[in-house]
């Protein structure tokens, strides 16, 4: 392997220690009783330091949604066909779904990005081609992508994350659209994790529960023809089993990690992204918030893998980048509150409790 395509291996930014300090002392001096905020103070707390100030903020938030098809569909395992990942390429583009909704709400740049899904060439205004394959090979059967395609796609991921730097973003999102990535997760998680189909698997996108049974058949099927070939190499796991839109996220968040740019994981699919990011680069964890835990089966293991703490638990399962980009909101507002809540010494409020 070149030392171009080991770029991922760079070291990461480390947050700001002693800005860190300075927010928390912040905190301790705003017209509230200690810890009264709960989590809005840590997330202000944890922002600043990798923004590298005591005033963190979020005015340019940046989404991308990465898409690709699945050679896995073939063994049945989604309730949609494989045309919908297409189909809802344009949707994001044209600004009907709901990820498209939230990026309007906040003001955030949406950027679309077809990685190789199946069919004709086409043209949508809006949607970015930059077709590695027409979808992955059925793992089933065989190794989903090759090593280069899976670099390639790493590359994808990275090149949104410089450009979103470029255009002075101060947060990230990476959403996924492509039927059938939710068997491919779930494989994922279970060669990362070396465990069970039956433990990380759900229904997806809406099989019933005897679908489900056979999903679950086809990936512990899956995991057994390729362990022998990947061990615990992180990398050989995401070709082995991964899409090309899942690479794409773990480059996006492993090059944010290089770049000092804060993440805002979404569900089980990204969140699964992560788990590759972290242990291709484990310092990458220092830079991702959690957006929410998802109603599908298997993202709270991998949240606790991941030491992660969701902000928001609403039963999402939609996938997108919708429940990070739910969770912004959360994060302004914890931002707002920091900057702007009054201290005692401003507010002319006495910060010293009786004495008993």
């Amino acid at each position: 392997m070149t030392e171009q395509a080991q770029w991922f291996l760079a070291a990461v930014q480390q947050p700001d220690l002693d800005v860190k300090q300075q927010a928390e002392q912040r905190q301790l001096q705003l017209t509230k009783p200690t810890g009264a905020l709960g989590d809005l103070e840590q997330i202000a707390i944890n922002l600043s330091a990798l923004q590298r100030t005591v005033f963190p903020k979020i005015n340019k938030p940046w989404i991308t949604i990465f898409a690709g098809d699945h050679g896995v569909v073939a063994e049945n395992i989604s309730a949609y066909p494989q045309a919908v990942t297409r189909q809802m390429l344009q949707n994001f583009a044209s600004g009907g779904a709901a990820i498209s909704v939230i990026a309007k709400h906040h003001h955030a740049h949406l950027q679309v990005i077809d990685c190789g899904t199946v069919g004709d060439s086409y043209n949508y205004v809006g949607v970015e081609c930059h077709t590695i394959r027409a979808g992955t090979a059925n793992f089933a059967e065989q190794a989903a992508m090759t090593n280069q395609e899976c670099l390639a796609a790493l590359e994808l991921g990275k090149n949104s994350a410089d450009l979103a730097k470029a255009k002075d973003a101060d947060i990230f999102i990476a959403g996924e659209m492509g039927i059938g990535n939710t068997c491919s997760a779930s494989a994922l998680a279970c060669l990362l994790l070396s465990e069970s189909a039956q433990q990380l698997t759900g229904l997806g996108t809406g099989i019933n529960i005897e679908q489900l049974q056979h999903k679950i058949k086809v990936i512990d099927q899956a995991v057994k023809f390729h362990r022998a070939n990947v061990a615990n190499d992180a990398l050989k796991i995401l070709a082995a089993v991964g899409g090309l839109e899942i690479a794409a996220i773990t480059g996006t968040y492993l090059r944010c990690a290089q770049i000092g740019l804060p993440i805002i994981v979404d569900g089980f699919i990204s969140s699964v992204a992560a788990l590759c990011a972290v242990r291709i680069q484990p310092q990458s964890r220092e830079w991702m918030l959690f957006g929410h835990q998802s109603a599908e089966y298997g993202h709270q293991r991998v949240l606790k893998e991941l030491d992660a703490q969701p902000i928001l638990a609403m039963n999402l399962r939609l996938g997108e980048g919708s429940g990070a980009g739910s969770a912004l909101s959360m994060i302004q507002l914890a931002c707002v509150l920091h900057n702007q809540m009054a201290t005692f010494v401003e507010a002319a409020v006495t910060g010293d409790k009786v004495a008993p």
